[in-house]
């Protein structure tokens, strides 16, 4: 993965977002969606001992033992929001450790492109070789980034609803609206809001705004 021009900043939040080469699809299935959110869970964190590939074919106590020892160990990252699209993914990562960001990113697109490249009997890369990343400069940046992020399957029409919205099983909105997560971060955006109906009102009320503006984004200067 080539250096970035600008240096990410340690305890920085960022908005991060990658695609398919030539917009091919990352992810096709549920298994690859899984598999991409397991390895986004597992390579959060500094020098995984073992491979995720490895670490998957372990018997059940001896993952609960690694389990542990990730949950000890530094993080790189820590996860605000994630969403994954047929064809590419956003992440919103505030950066823990010394080009934190950099060896997440590498570690999960490396490890998730083996799998795929395996399933599917091809080589080469599966993403852009240069991520892109979005410095978030204030707290209103911040949650309307979580809302965009939040927002994608129903902006792109891979669900048609807001009701299917909140069953999207490959973003980090469903974490948002029922705290179960282990790995996602969600004070550092529900902090700012008096509960979980507030943060939903707040997204679902661009919904329809950020879905017409998709319409004509091709219309816009950048």
């Amino acid at each position: 993965m080539p250096g970035r021009i600008l240096p990410l900043i340690t305890d920085q939040i960022y908005h991060i977002f990658n695609r398919g080469i030539d917009r091919r699809p990352t992810f096709t299935n549920r298994l690859e969606y899984k598999r991409a959110r397991e390895s986004i869970k597992f390579y959060r964190v500094s020098n995984p001992s073992i491979r995720l590939s490895k670490f998957l074919r372990l018997e059940e106590k001896r993952q609960s033992e690694v389990i542990y020892l990730l949950q000890k160990s530094k993080k790189l990252v820590e996860i605000a929001c994630y969403c994954f699209m047929p064809n590419h993914f956003h992440l919103i990562l505030k950066q823990k450790a010394h080009h934190g960001i950099s060896k997440f990113l590498s570690n999960f697109q490396n490890s998730y492109t083996r799998y795929f490249n395996t399933r599917h009997k091809r080589d080469g890369s599966l993403f852009m070789d240069q991520f892109k990343a979005v410095r978030v400069e204030t707290d209103e940046q911040l949650l309307h980034l979580s809302r965009y992020v939040h927002l994608n399957p129903h902006t792109g029409y891979t669900v048609k609803s807001l009701f299917e919205l909140k069953r999207y099983e490959w973003s980090s909105f469903q974490t948002y609206l029922n705290k179960t997560s282990d790995f996602v971060e969600t004070n550092l955006v529900l902090s700012f809001f008096r509960n979980i109906n507030e943060y939903e009102k707040f997204v679902f009320g661009r919904a329809d705004y950020q879905r017409d503006l998709k319409k004509i984004e091709h219309l816009l200067i950048e």
